[in-house]
């Protein structure tokens, strides 16, 4: 059952963004410009290398289930340019999100992509939150999709008791994620004070308790 959940993922999706829709990519100049990763030369994307082999368009890192005894109980498995460098200029990207019961991907946005998940296993609840604050959620279960547009925060919860697994695609090579709490609490130099206090209504004190539990990330 779990290789047909493959093969159903990869033919609902790949079609999807290799359809002649408008991409967040620039377009392709060449048939293909596989991603020189070791490259000293800064541009938008990553500059083509000379020697390529079918290996530079093979990833098998989303076969397997990762751990998810983090934090959050949720682990992103991400097939980017950076894991499958053939997909350089190419506009698309995929990733495996696994969930323990009660695992949840935090709200968090892609700026550079729409990004789509297929249900592999278990069931979630999503949901994204529009710019006018209108809030759309959902509880997708095995064999189902949904999508969050380009930008918008969004997030999936585990509410189950059983773990839950998805395939998501996007329509960048790198999308792009930047968490809502880690962004404004953990970022390196830290947000002032005095934004956040004002921002979220909260006095110092509890500024710096969240801050202190963020703190991990500062360091990297």
């Amino acid at each position: 059952m779990a290789t047909r959940a493959y093969v159903l993922a990869i033919s609902m999706l790949m079609p999807i963004f290799l359809a002649s829709f408008v991409s967040a990519d620039p377009d392709l100049l060449q048939d293909v410009c596989v991603a020189d990763l070791a490259s000293d030369i800064k541009l938008n994307g990553f500059p083509c290398k000379s020697n390529i082999t079918a290996d530079d368009f093979f990833f098998a890192g989303l076969a397997k289930a990762a751990l998810t005894n983090n934090t959050f109980g949720a682990t992103v498995t991400p097939a980017f340019v950076q894991q499958v460098p053939g997909i350089n200029t190419l506009g698309v990207a995929m990733a495996r999100i696994d969930y323990a019961p009660g695992g949840l991907n935090p709200p968090h946005t892609h700026p550079r992509a729409t990004e789509i998940v297929f249900v592999l296993t278990g069931e979630l609840d999503v949901g994204f939150i529009t710019t006018a604050n209108k809030l759309f959620t959902k509880t997708i279960k095995m064999g189902e999709v949904f999508t969050f547009p380009r930008g918008l925060i969004h997030f999936q919860i585990n509410n189950g008791k059983v773990p839950a697994a998805v395939i998501a695609g996007f329509n960048s090579q790198l999308p792009g994620t930047q968490r809502a709490a880690d962004t404004l609490f953990g970022s390196s130099p830290p947000v002032e004070d005095v934004v956040l206090t004002k921002a979220f209504q909260i006095g110092t004190k509890e500024v710096e308790k969240i801050k202190s539990r963020f703190a991990p990330m500062n360091k990297k």
